[in-house]
């Protein structure tokens, strides 16, 4: 999502050490600074004014320079310039020209509009390969005023026009204007990412999301293209040689990040949507021409026409753009993107082999949360990036209130318990965890936030707050946010001042406690009882190191199983706070068979059983009744966090969730748990009897498989896990003769993306060579998707030659960079054995890939080859 962490000093510039840089500026010695890292205080200067704003920000080797006694941060921007340049400047209006002919470089001329404080100084941004003109009101400014991917203005006007010429690259790497070729067909295919600082990757901008502006595009490009932006698609006007210009009018007043432009033989289907105030929407669903087949927009158009209504009326305001387009782009590096009216989306979404219920619904589900992030994030917009996880969170809660409310996958609350907070709940419990709402000192802190904490952990907050406030008044308070901030910026503050007026509750000790304290509480329940009657049944809080003890609006459940089946025998709401919480309700009642505290997940907490309640459902797990899915799901994933936090053994897990795989049909839940099966078998488990348990859960998980219903999703999740655990001769030779046909499950259609995932395990367990893989890329699965199958398939394979060839494949970062994630899975498959030469490898590689790479591609190397006694993969997609 962002560009390189540091730019180096350009030769105009004298770099600085980290301490003699802090020895000038504050006047330390430098033996008291640090040689890696320090804090000091810059107080920036206004025409001899002192600024209004002074904070305390992070200084790093490498990516400050000292140039004419300030710092120029290379690719960085810190909040307190952003803040000083908003001060000082108000944008109005943006015209960008694009060239888009050369296949290495374009062309991008831009004009913008702006207000300012006549007589200062300021800058904009801009990352290119050259600037070949720069005007200011008329007056030519030296080209080589753009240094360290700014462009000085010494003295701007009360009224200003800036023109900046400029060459730019295009990415191969998923920021800024990223050009994909289809391997399927040779087409060229474009698409823009600029969150969080790309879009001066493209354009001469002032990027920062609190300076909105009307923004204009033109585009000469190959007249057999679509061209896409915010605005809606013009008549394309043909130029000579094949070429055609589009003018794309005006935008509404946006954010430079939610700009966009895509383009290349895109194609789909179209459709309209009557808004509330009696505007016609026209809609789009497309995708690389090669997908069109593929391509199901009947259902992406039916998913979003339920959406709009349910929005428009939930936040009482009509949809505010002029057209909604959904496009599903190849080597992306996130899910999906919410520019206005104009959603890129992961092009893994358009599924040429059948589909896992659990990413059918994930997909439901991104598409309501784009869709969502129309009135949350692009008609009112954060001010500075502080509020990121305010965007994310708020979307994330919001697509699974609608996905419950106006879709047919009506136990979304299942799916993001299962998946959601699963999630949320790993991450912060790592050493990387942070606040939701994270202090976001500049550009580089952002890198770090789009994570579990920002979207798992603030939604799982977002749906406890609503349970704190009540439902009516929290749409109460967001409808007047919404409506108050319009095609504006806004705060946490500004939502929080509408929230605590329509509610009577004061949040703001609330919000400290769980927005701006990390770490994840602990309840457990302390029961005293006498004759089968509970006298007393009281929730234990426990903190970690991060967090306080939290307020929670909370239920307890009690079952009793009769006639095989669990049934509700007791339940009630309560707040609870402090270490310790009495609940009246349950004193005096005779002792359920099991009690489960969190019931209905409306708390984001770990919950743990009590012993007997825990030994009655490693028996009756399968007892829950479909209308008590969600009850189980909570069983499920408080059972997992016992092993994960080591108070239930490997083996122990394994024959719970085994058992429980024997009926587990949502397709969320059955990923989840499936995946944790593969995670505590091959990685939780003691080394010295780690075969025999692979071979017992694998002998097993085959026998649920052969009693899975035919061609149900059951039968398609568990026989890809199946593959994954396969280890034994004769278990490989099992999954080997699905490729022939030989013995395969009655229903179960043995497509282009299983083979891969068959070819890959057999790769691993050293069974085939890379000429097989290459016969299989050439003669069944020549696309993108193949492509990066394959990729995973050679470095997966078991010869020191296959770890050397992928390891220095991904240290010389040429490699696209859908292939790049796929490479790494590969390397650490397999023997492990094989690693161990690149253990130290890997710890010596970290800070440059880190400081050299894209963010995407530093993470991935980072964390997807990382070094383990793993054999089999546990990552096993949505």
């Amino acid at each position: 999502m962002l560009g390189q962490l540091g730019q180096l000093a350009r030769t105009a510039f004298t770099p600085v050490t980290p301490r003699s840089l802090c020895a000038q500026i504050i006047g330390f010695p430098p033996a008291q600074a640090t040689s890696q890292s320090y804090t000091c205080r810059h107080t920036f200067s206004r025409r001899g004014k002192e600024a209004r704003v002074k904070e305390e920000i992070r200084c790093r080797y490498g990516i400050s320079h000292l140039w004419k006694g300030r710092i120029l941060p290379g690719e960085n921007l810190t909040r307190l310039e952003a803040a000083h340049r908003a001060e000082i400047v108000q944008t109005h209006s943006y015209r960008v020209e694009l060239d888009l002919r050369d296949s290495t470089t374009f062309r991008s001329r831009t004009t913008i509009d702006f207000s300012g404080e006549a007589g200062a100084a300021t800058f904009v941004d801009l990352i290119a390969q050259s600037v070949e003109k720069i005007e200011l009101n008329g007056t030519a400014i030296s080209p080589s005023s753009f240094q360290d991917s700014r462009i000085e203005l010494a003295e701007i006007a009360a009224e200003n026009t800036l023109i900046v010429e400029a060459t730019c690259l295009y990415s191969h790497t998923g920021e800024g204007l990223h050009r994909a070729v289809d391997p399927a067909d040779g087409e060229v295919y474009l698409y823009s990412q600029f969150e969080a600082p790309d879009s001066r990757r493209m354009f001469a901008v002032f990027e920062q999301p609190n300076l909105k502006a009307r923004f204009t595009f033109s585009v000469l490009a190959p007249a057999h293209w679509q061209v896409f932006s915010v605005s809606p698609t013009p008549e394309p006007q043909p130029v000579a040689d094949g070429l055609a210009r589009w003018e794309f009018s005006p935008t509404e007043p946006i954010s430079s990040y939610l700009t966009c432009i895509i383009a290349g033989p895109y194609a789909g289907v179209q459709g309209t949507y009557t808004a509330p105030d009696g505007r016609e929407i026209p809609l789009g669903v497309y995708a690389r021409k090669s997908l069109q087949k593929y391509l199901d927009g009947a259902e992406v158009l039916e998913i979003t026409k339920q959406g709009m209504p349910f929005y428009e009326e939930y936040f009482a305001q009509p949809y505010p753009f002029r057209k909604y387009d959904q496009i599903f782009v190849p080597e992306y590096n996130m899910g999906a993107m919410e520019h206005p009216g104009c959603v890129t989306i992961l092009d893994d979404y358009v599924f040429q082999s059948k589909p896992t219920a659990a990413l059918v619904e994930r997909r439901a589900i991104t598409i309501l949360h784009e869709l969502a992030h129309m009135w949350f994030g692009d008609l009112v917009t954060m001010e500075w990036w502080d509020d990121l996880w305010l965007n994310e969170s708020f979307a994330e809660y919001m697509s699974h209130v609608a996905t419950a409310r106006a879709t047919r996958w009506q136990d979304a609350w299942v799916t993001f318990q299962a998946s959601e907070k699963s999630w949320a709940r790993r991450q912060d419990q790592l050493p990387s965890t942070h606040p939701i709402a994270a202090d976001i000192r500049d550009l580089e802190d952002v890198l770090v936030n789009f994570d579990g904490i920002t979207y798992g952990k603030g939604a799982s907050v977002f749906q406890q707050l609503v349970a704190y406030v009540g439902e009516e008044a929290f749409i109460s308070g967001v409808r007047q946010y919404l409506a108050k901030k319009a095609w504006g910026n806004a705060t946490l503050q500004d939502l929080l001042t509408e929230l605590e007026a329509a509610s009577g509750r004061d949040l703001q000790q609330w919000a400290r406690l769980w927005l701006q304290e990390a770490g994840i509480n602990t309840l457990s329940p302390q029961i005293t009882e006498t004759a089968g009657r509970i006298d007393e049944f009281a929730i234990c809080q426990e903190k970690d190191k991060h967090a306080s003890l939290r307020p929670h609006r909370i239920a307890v459940g009690g079952y009793d199983l009769e006639n095989g089946v669990y049934r509700q025998v007791a339940f009630t709401t309560l707040d609870i706070s402090g270490a310790r919480t009495v609940v009246p309700e349950f004193g005096g009642i005779s002792r359920p068979d099991v009690l489960l505290i969190n019931d209905g997940d409306l708390a984001y907490a770990k919950v743990r059983l009590d012993e007997e309640s825990l030994t009655h459902i490693k028996e009756h797990i399968n007892a829950f009744p479909p209308e008590l899915q969600l009850t189980r799901a909570l069983i499920l994933f408080n059972v997992w966090d016992l092993c994960r936090d080591g108070l239930m053994n490997a083996a122990d897990y394994a024959d719970f969730a085994l058992r429980a795989l024997e009926t587990e049909a949502h397709g969320t839940v059955l990923r989840y748990t499936l995946s944790q099966l593969v995670t505590a078998t091959n990685l939780y488990s003691p080394p010295q009897q780690r075969e025999e348990l692979q071979q017992r859960v694998a002998a097993k998980l085959q026998d649920i498989l052969q009693g899975a219903a035919p061609g149900s999703d059951r039968q398609l999740q568990l026989a890809r896990t199946a593959i994954i655990l396969a280890h034994s001769a004769a278990d490989l030779d099992y999954f080997a003769g699905w490729l022939q046909g030989e013995k395969v499950p009655n229903g179960l259609e043995i497509d282009a993306a299983l083979r891969w995932e068959i070819w890959q395990r057999l790769a691993a367990a050293q069974r085939i060579t890379e000429a097989d893989i290459q016969q299989e890329l050439q003669e069944r699965d020549n696309t993108a998707a193949g492509a990066s199958a394959a990729a995973e398939a050679r470095a997966a394979l078991a010869t020191p030659e296959a770890k050397a060839r992928a390891w220095e494949e991904l240290l010389a970062g040429k490699i696209p960079n859908a292939q790049q994630r796929s490479l790494c899975l590969g390397f650490t498959a397999g023997d492990a054995e094989l690693l161990v030469p690149y253990v130290e490898k890997y710890f010596a590689e970290v800070e440059r890939q880190w400081e050299e790479r894209t963010v995407e591609f530093a993470s991935n190397m980072i964390t997807y080859t990382f070094p383990t006694k793993l054999t089999g993969r546990t990552d096993l997609g949505v």
